[in-house]
């Protein structure tokens, strides 16, 4: 049998300041590959000269100067490795509006148009899904972070494949922390669960019933969760 991939790349980028529209450019790109959820090593990394000057508030955040990018690459270069990794794939991304406006400013900006981000990816936004799942809390990736157990303490500025890496992690745990069961290689077979079935010899198993003032502690915890909820499953 032949098992779909599922292919998402988790992306995130860095960049001269805060909104495109003021000129600012890309100056990282960081991604990290997914398929049917497992981690598979394959990641997709460049800097990128945005010919122009980095804001100082910036380079605070991510500590990229101008200095370090004056030899690389610029975005009409590394276009088309970019497309070739991530097209076709969803992209996870956290407050995916400021990642792709920028990206999709960069596509823009092509003398060879290339058209928009979602002409080549479905885009699935943590941010968002986070804030719903937990409602009131705070939604950085760093908070995120603290809420599921993922050590971040490795990362002391901003960097785009480091926080793609840790929004993987985030991404995978928040989202139920589950992979698919199948290989990932066709003509590979499914994982057998095996299943181990007792002896039909052996000893009947002990019953023990709860007493008259356990039962009552009981009905009397059903009745309090029935006055706090929409329903108690339990009573019914």
């Amino acid at each position: 049998m032949t098992v779909e991939k599922i292919r998402q790349v988790v992306l995130d980028t860095e960049t001269t300041g805060l909104n495109p529209k003021d000129g600012h450019r890309i100056i990282e790109i960081g991604c990290v590959e997914l398929i049917n959820r497992r981690l598979t090593n394959n990641t997709f990394h460049v800097y990128i000269n945005p010919n122009r000057l980095i804001d100082d508030g910036a380079i605070e955040v991510h500590g990229i100067t101008n200095e370090f990018l004056e030899d690389k690459p610029q975005f009409e270069d590394i276009v088309g490795d970019y497309l070739a990794f991530t097209k076709g794939a969803e992209l996870i991304i956290h407050n995916a509006p400021f990642d792709v406006g920028f990206l999709n400013h960069e596509l823009s900006m092509l003398k060879n148009k290339k058209g928009k981000l979602e002409d080549y990816s479905t885009i699935f936004d943590t941010l968002p899904f986070a804030r719903k799942k937990h409602p009131g809390a705070r939604a950085s990736l760093d908070a995120l972070c603290k809420r599921y157990g993922i050590d971040n303490s490795h990362r002391e500025l901003h960097g785009a494949l480091l926080d793609a890496e840790i929004l993987a992690e985030v991404y995978l745990a928040m989202t139920g922390g589950q992979f698919s069961l199948l290989e990932l290689d066709e003509g590979e077979t499914k994982k057998k669960q095996e299943i181990v079935r007792l002896s039909a010899d052996r000893p009947k198993l002990k019953v023990i019933s709860c007493t008259e003032k356990e039962e009552e502690a009981h009905q009397h915890r059903l009745a309090e969760i029935e006055k706090v909820s929409d329903g108690c499953i339990w009573n019914k």
